[in-house]
This record gives structure tokens, C-alpha cells and sequence, in this order.
């Protein structure tokens, strides 16, 4: 795997880390609890990339990346049938296809081209836009956690604490 391709699937595990690290401080109820009517709670925002990461890297190089089966209004609304263990078994099964693809890829991929409902990307171009895409709602993600649990551990540099981080960044 390229140094490129190497370095999007790190970012990628990097917030999939973090939201986890984020619902895991949360109960079901705040995984489920939702801050007003046009606001998504955590479990909206798990099922949602769930169905985003499974229909666009599955098949990823020969399909559109906007599969005919997925129902993407669907994945904001919850059913009565929806646990929190079945919303985390969708979100498991999006992210394997992405590292399932991720790890099939190469270096002489990344300027071919790929459809995301009917717009062609380079390979490159659809990872960018995945990872902008899984970064946006790890931050709702890591918010909502912040909001219903105050007192949580901190998944990041505590405020006023930059100066003693000791950063460790993997070798290039």
C-alpha cells in the first residue's frame, strides 16, 4: 500500500477511533436522545455512515458508490426495531467494506475513475471525499457525546494542557 493510501485509511481508523471513543461515554438514552426536531442524535448519525460506508466501498472500482438497494432517508429515522447493538452492527459492517477496499487498492488505482451517484471522481478524489465526509460527523459525534456527558474523559487536548502534549505521530 502507497505512502497516500497508507495515510487516508490511518485518518480514517483515526476517527472511527474517535467516535467510539465518544459513544462509548454515552448511555442509550443520550445515544438516542436527539437535542431538537432537526437535530440527528449519535444513533441517527451511526446508522446513517453505517449506509454511506457500506453502499459506497462496497464494490467500489465497478459500482456507483450510491447503491440502488440503500435507503439513505431511511438512515435518519429511527425504528422502534432499532437497538443501539444493531445501529453498531451497521456502522461495523460500513466501515469493514471501507477497509476491505482500502486494502485491496493501489498506487495505480488512485487516478482511475469512479462514479458517486452519477458524478465521476478519481479514486483519490472519492477517498477525500469519504474521509471529509466520516471527519464531519465524527465531530457531531464527539459533540453530542460532549453535550449529554460534561463531565467525560477528554478524547482530545484538554484546554490548557497544549504546551505539556507530547505529541506521537507515525513515522513517514
Amino acid at each position: 500500500m502507497g505512502t497516500f493510501l497508507a495515510d487516508i485509511r490511518h485518518a480514517f481508523q483515526r476517527h472511527k477511533s474517535l467516535a467510539e471513543g465518544a459513544m462509548s461515554q454515552v448511555d442509550d438514552e443520550a445515544f438516542f436522545r436527539r437535542a431538537g426536531e432537526a437535530v440527528n442524535s449519535i444513533a441517527i448519525i451511526v446508522k446513517h455512515l453505517g449506509g454511506n460506508l457500506l453502499s459506497r466501498w462496497t464494490d467500489f472500482l465497478t459500482t456507483d458508490g450510491e447503491k440502488t438497494t440503500r435507503n439513505r432517508d431511511g438512515e435518519f429515522v429511527i425504528q422502534p426495531q432499532d437497538s443501539r447493538a444493531d445501529l453498531m452492527q451497521e456502522w461495523e459492517a460500513g466501515w469493514a467494506a471501507l477497509f476491505q477496499t482500502l486494502d485491496k487498492l493501489q498506487t495505480s488505482d488512485l487516478n482511475k475513475k469512479v462514479a458517486i451517484r452519477g458524478e465521476p471522481h478519481t479514486v483519490e478524489q472519492a477517498l477525500m471525499r469519504g474521509l471529509t465526509h466520516v471527519a464531519y460527523h465524527t465531530g457531531q459525534i464527539t459533540y453530542l457525546s460532549r453535550l449529554w456527558n460534561p463531565s467525560g474523559k477528554l478524547l482530545t487536548i484538554a484546554p490548557g494542557q497544549s504546551s505539556s502534549h507530547k505529541p506521537v505521530y507515525r513515522k513517514a
